[in-house]
């Protein structure tokens, strides 16, 4: 039996043994094609695999919606694990849109670089040094000088990841909005960060890319170096997670604010 007669469906798993195993189980009990044939897909893991398989669709340019199950640490953006009723769940899952943010870097160098970032974008310094970095928001330049350990950008999909971790704000999913946090900031010392329409460009320049090098990191894809960063919300690239009702991921997020 197929997770969804009407819509060809692929499995994949990360390499670790847990997810491994429920993917033995699943191909047991369901039918799926490849990953080639599919309009959905199924990801056994974590949030890192979630996020990978999102990352690999974006670089092919099949945007399939995708129904994650937590084989991982975490999962806050799996659903739970459970190998009866795949196809049911499937079917009557919730669907919730998730459009990335675009990073274009230019490094020191002058080489150019273009990558999508579900969570978040970060600049971080390279060394013990502390990072001196120029903010604007749509060419108006509102930070003439942010001395910092670095600093980010993130979506509301990733506003509990490492945003959170830096005291960032939590971000419903339908805010409009993207949350720039600092990391560990010197000055200005009072600066905690800024909510920021997500239809806007954000400019990041390193003030001393030679003596204070910083790094940019869209999610896991690093560039070291780097001069210039502009960051703006990509929606000709809009994925679709798929979840349980229960268990959505707007109500995750919305929860989280009342977490101690």
């Amino acid at each position: 039996m197929a997770p969804d007669a009407d819509t060809p469906t692929a499995l994949l798993a990360s390499p670790a043994e847990a997810a491994q195993a429920a993917e033995a189980l699943l191909r047991e009990r369901y039918d799926f094609v490849p990953l080639r044939e599919a309009r959905q897909i199924v990801a056994l893991g974590g949030d890192g695999f979630l996020l990978q398989t999102l990352h690999e669709m974006l670089q092919r340019g099949t945007l399939c919606p995708v129904f994650g199950m937590n084989r991982g640490t975490v999962g806050f953006l799996m659903n739970d694990w459970r190998i009866d009723g795949l196809s049911e769940r499937v079917a009557n899952s919730k669907k919730v849109s998730v459009a990335p943010l675009r990073m274009d870097a230019v490094t020191v160098t002058g080489e150019r670089f273009t990558y999508p970032a579900i969570n978040e974008v970060s600049l971080l310094r390279e060394t013990r040094q502390t990072a001196w970095i120029e903010v604007s928001v749509n060419g108006r330049l509102v930070l003439p000088e942010l001395v910092c350990d670095g600093v980010l950008v993130a979506t509301p999909a990733g506003s509990t990841a490492y945003n959170l971790s830096a005291q960032g704000p939590i971000l419903p999913l339908g805010a409009n909005l993207v949350a720039l946090t600092p990391i560990s900031p010197f000055r200005p010392r009072r600066w905690r960060g800024a909510l920021v329409p997500d239809d806007v460009k954000i400019s990041l320049r390193v003030l001393d890319p030679v003596k204070r090098p910083v790094s940019a990191v869209a999610d896991q894809l690093e560039v070291r170096d780097v001069e210039t960063v502009e960051i703006v919300v990509d929606r000709s690239q809009e994925l679709t997670l798929l979840f349980d009702p229960e268990h959505a991921l707007d109500e995750r997020i919305a929860m989280e604010q009342f977490t101690a």
